[in-house]
């Protein structure tokens, strides 16, 4: 991952944990929903650990039923 972009990999995970905490779903009913993803990447993203393609957040973000636009506010 490139430094350059922690803080926002940061602040996308910690948006992503507290929408999926609000629809009380674990890491693997997330990862189950959203199709073909390891409950292992979802927390890496949530941790800001991972260099995720576009394509893993769309499906995450119709899992959770959600705007992509929810997970880059600060």
């Amino acid at each position: 991952m490139d430094e350059k972009f922690v803080t926002i990999y940061k602040t996308i995970g910690e948006n992503l944990r507290d929408k999926r905490k609000e629809k009380n779903l674990s890491q693997q009913q997330l990862a189950d929903l959203a199709g073909k993803i390891d409950r292992s990447k979802i927390s890496d993203i949530e941790n800001g650990k991972e260099d995720f393609l576009f394509s893993t957040l769309l499906k995450i973000c119709t899992a959770l039923d959600i705007n992509i636009e929810e997970l880059f506010k600060r």
